[in-house]
């Protein structure tokens, strides 16, 4: 199956350094509590439904091959089982939906058409020091893919971030450190049996991949989504500074990034449960955001909140 774009984000500021085209792949291994595109998990393509735009006409129920689709007193709903958008790419709701209640998430692109919409902000890109990210969900699930348009833009002389986990195998990442010039690595938790209680995966192979970095003297920002009730705690936050101290890295930059809800609308346009298990999770204050800044820094460790 050849892997899906979900969304292409122009003029972004947060993903490396200058004004970027970032690039959003689809499928993830990991299923953390708190994702903000949860659509971004499933490697398949996906209906997205936004009921304050559904005007209840009915013509996606209708013309369903499947009827997958019926109208509710809550609005549209999806039974999965029946849907053959996964399996067979099937978009007849999508495409009949005269609001755009419904829409298709995940969409292939040619490599033509890609580099196409990326070079419309080029000026833009180059003036600002910027350049392109692969993001996610997450590139290195496809990693041929990735190479593939990594490769490309190397040609066209865009400077190249890849936005990543770290959750694949060690040759993997080597190979993508090779084609690019910047990783942006999210370090969730320390603790293992914390990691996998909130992520769905282990952390050994990220720990080790963050370790193959630095000794391979690959540049990379690491990026902790701080979430009060999971990570924001002294004992993880003490442990993280700890682990990256010790490593060769250059750079030696965090980003604390603030826990925030925005999954949970999303969720609802997919028909699912954000945060299932009821797991508490607040954002941060911004003074226990300065307090963990604090600790980082106390190990020589450079600190930016947000970004």
């Amino acid at each position: 199956m050849q892997p899906l774009i979900f969304d292409i984000k122009r003029y972004a500021i947060n993903d490396g350094p200058g004004i970027r085209t970032t690039i959003f792949m689809k499928g993830c291994p990991l299923r953390c509590v708190w994702c903000h595109n949860p659509e971004s998990w499933s490697p398949q393509p996906q209906i997205l439904y936004k009921k304050s735009k559904c005007i209840g006409c009915q013509s996606c129920v209708a013309v369903c091959p499947q009827q997958a689709l019926q109208l509710t007193p809550d609005g549209i709903r999806l039974n999965p089982l029946l849907c053959l958008m996964p399996a067979r790419r099937c978009s007849a709701c999508t495409d009949e939906c005269p609001s755009t209640a419904l829409e298709r998430c995940g969409n292939v692109w040619t490599m033509a058409a890609l580099m196409a919409e990326i070079e419309k902000e080029r000026t833009i890109m180059e003036d600002s020091g910027g350049g392109v990210t692969l993001c996610g969900g997450e590139p290195l699930m496809h990693a041929d893919y990735a190479l593939d348009i990594l490769h490309e833009l190397g040609r066209r002389g865009f400077h190249r971030t890849v936005d990543t986990t770290l959750f694949a195998p060690q040759d993997t990442v080597r190979k993508i450190a090779e084609a690019c010039e910047l990783f942006l690595v999210d370090l969730k938790l320390m603790d293992a049996e914390r990691h996998q209680r909130y992520t769905g995966v282990t952390n050994g192979q990220i720990l080790q991949n963050i370790r193959f970095l630095a000794e391979a003297g690959h540049d990379f920002f690491i990026r902790i989504p701080l979430i009060g009730g999971v990570n924001a705690d002294d004992e993880n936050i003490e442990a993280t500074a700890r682990f990256l101290e010790l490593l060769p890295w250059q750079r030696r930059t965090v980003n604390l990034l603030p826990y925030h809800d925005v999954g949970k609308d999303k969720h609802r346009r997919m028909w699912s449960t954000y945060n299932p298990q009821g797991y508490q999770m607040t954002a941060p204050s911004d003074e226990l955001l300065q307090h963990c800044a604090t600790l980082l820094e106390a190990h020589g460790l450079r600190v930016i909140i947000g970004g």
